[in-house]
C-alpha cells in the first residue's frame, strides 16, 4: 500500500496529534507542509473545501478530522493498538472530550491577548492579524470561553487529568490509547509552542510526567513531499474499493446523491460530491479535480451534517 501522507504545518495542535500516533504505529510517512491560514488551493483541490489541519492522503483517498485518522492507522497498522479492548468505548469518549472541550479551553487560555502577544510578538503585525482574521473565520457563530472562564476550566481539567496519571504511566493503563493522543495536544500547544503560557502546568506534574512519556513516543520517519507532487500521486492513483457495507440510511439520502458534508460548528467550509458510501462510522464523497483526478473523500460521521443538494 502507498506510504501515507500528512498534510500539515508545525504548530498545528491536531497535526501533532497525527505526527505522534503516526509514529507510535512505526509508520513511515510523506509529509506536506501546508499554509496555516486561507489560501490553500493544494489542499482544497484534495478536499473540495474542507480546510482544518490536518489532513491524511493515501493515494488518491482523502481522509479528514483526526478522528478519523485515528481510525485509519488503526486499520492499516492494528498494532500497538491505538483502541484497547477492554476500555475502547471510555477511550473514545474521552478521546472526544479532549478534542473539544479539553482543546477549546485550552486555546482559550493559550491564545489570550497575553499569549497571543507571546505568540506572535517576534513577527510583523500582519502575521498576528492574518492568523486572528483567519480563525475567526473558521469559528463562524461560535460562541468561544472568555480568558477567564477558559483558564479556570483548564486548571480543573489538569488537575482531573492528573488523577489518572497518579498511579499509572497513562490515562487509562500502562500503555497509550487514543485518548492520550488527544489530551495531549492542546497541551503541547501550551507547552512546545507557547511556552510562555506554560506555568499553568507547574501545579500538576504528574501531567508533565505523562507529557514527557507521550513526547517521547515522536513521530517515526518522514520524508518530505511537496503539495504539487501530492497532487500529482493523487492523480496517478484510484480510490480503494470501498467495503461492501457502505450503507446505514439516516437522512433519507440515497447513495450517488449529490450532497455535501460539512463540519457542525468550527471550520464549516463545505465539500461537495457524490455519496458512495454512509456507514457506521463515515461518509464517503467521490469528486473529481482537474489536478487530482478522481478523489475519494471521507469524513467521521460524528461532528459533520450530511444535507443533499437539491438542484
Amino acid at each position: 500500500m502507498p506510504e501515507p501522507i500528512l498534510h500539515h504545518y508545525p504548530m498545528s495542535p491536531f497535526a501533532e496529534k497525527a505526527r505522534l500516533m503516526l509514529g507510535y504505529k512505526g509508520f513511515t510517512w510523506q509529509s506536506v507542509h501546508i499554509p496555516s491560514v486561507m489560501p490553500k488551493p493544494d489542499v482544497t483541490a484534495l478536499t473540495g473545501g474542507y480546510r482544518r489541519t490536518p489532513i491524511l492522503q493515501v493515494g488518491a483517498d482523502i481522509y479528514c478530522d483526526t478522528a478519523l485518522i485515528c481510525d485509519v492507522l488503526e486499520h492499516r497498522q492494528p498494532t500497538p493498538p491505538l483502541y484497547h479492548e477492554h476500555h475502547k468505548g471510555v477511550a473514545r469518549v474521552l478521546a472526544q472530550w479532549a478534542d473539544t472541550t479539553l482543546f477549546w479551553a485550552a486555546m482559550g487560555y493559550c491564545l489570550s491577548p497575553k499569549g497571543a502577544a507571546a505568540l506572535f510578538g517576534s513577527q510583523p503585525p500582519e502575521v498576528g492579524q492574518a492568523f486572528a482574521a483567519d480563525r475567526a473565520a473558521m469559528r463562524g457563530g461560535m460562541v468561544g470561553l472568555r480568558v477567564g472562564d477558559a483558564t479556570a476550566a483548564l486548571r480543573s481539567y489538569l488537575r482531573r487529568l492528573s488523577t489518572m496519571v497518579e498511579e499509572q504511566p497513562y490515562l487509562l493503563g500502562d500503555a497509550p490509547c487514543v485518548a492520550d493522543f488527544a489530551a495531549y495536544h492542546p497541551l503541547w500547544f501550551i507547552r512546545v509552542i507557547n511556552p510562555t503560557m506554560a506555568g499553568i502546568l507547574d501545579a500538576t506534574p504528574h501531567v508533565i510526567e505523562w507529557m514527557d512519556r507521550m513526547a517521547a513516543i515522536g513521530h517515526g520517519t518522514s520524508s518530505q513531499l511537496s503539495s504539487t507532487d501530492a497532487i500529482a500521486v493523487a492523480a496517478a492513483a484510484q480510490p480503494a474499493p470501498l467495503p461492501d457495507d457502505v450503507f446505514q440510511n439516516e437522512h433519507r439520502i440515497e447513495l450517488g446523491s449529490r450532497v455535501t458534508v460539512a463540519a457542525e460548528a468550527f471550520g464549516q467550509e463545505p465539500t461537495e460530491g457524490l455519496l458512495r458510501a454512509a456507514t457506521r462510522t463515515r461518509y464517503t464523497l467521490e469528486r473529481t479535480d482537474e489536478r487530482a483526478g478522481l478523489l475519494h473523500v471521507h469524513f467521521p460521521r460524528i461532528g459533520y451534517v450530511l444535507r443533499e443538494v437539491r438542484v
